[in-house]
Parts: structure tokens; sequence; C-alpha cells
């Protein structure tokens, strides 16, 4: 697919980290799947992929963690 962000490269099924911050937290989940941008390297996650990441990244806030790193696990 065409990348929306760049709108000049195409994406690529592949794996990323994904760092998300919220206050004081951070949580770091790598090998993550995703369609990755061969141009700009932006990535894009599938709406099941998104909702798993979010989720267990929620998990983490709640137990106020400060820093995690994670392996996404299909």
């Amino acid at each position: 697919m065409k990348c929306a962000l760049c709108k000049t490269g195409q994406t690529h099924p592949g794996k990323t980290t994904v760092t998300l911050q919220r206050g004081d937290s951070v949580v770091v989940i790598r090998d993550v799947p995703a369609e990755i941008c061969e141009d700009c390297g932006e990535y894009f996650l599938d709406e099941l992929t998104a909702r798993r990441v979010y989720a267990d990244a929620e998990q983490s806030f709640a137990r106020r963690v400060e820093v995690e790193i994670q392996r996404f696990a299909a």
C-alpha cells in the first residue's frame, strides 16, 4: 500500500518497536508486526494489533511502571 504519511513510499510487512508514554511511565513493545514504509520508515498497525498493543500498555500504566520493555507475543 502507498504510505499515508509521505505519499511516495510503499509499505511492506515487517516488525517495529512501539514506544508509548503517559506521564512518567514509558512502555516499549518490540517486534510488533506492522506495515512499514520503505521511504520514510513510518509504521502502520492493523486494528487488532493496535488494540493489543494499547491494552498491554494500559496494563503497564495501571501498574505505574517507570520503564518497561516487552516483546510482542502473537
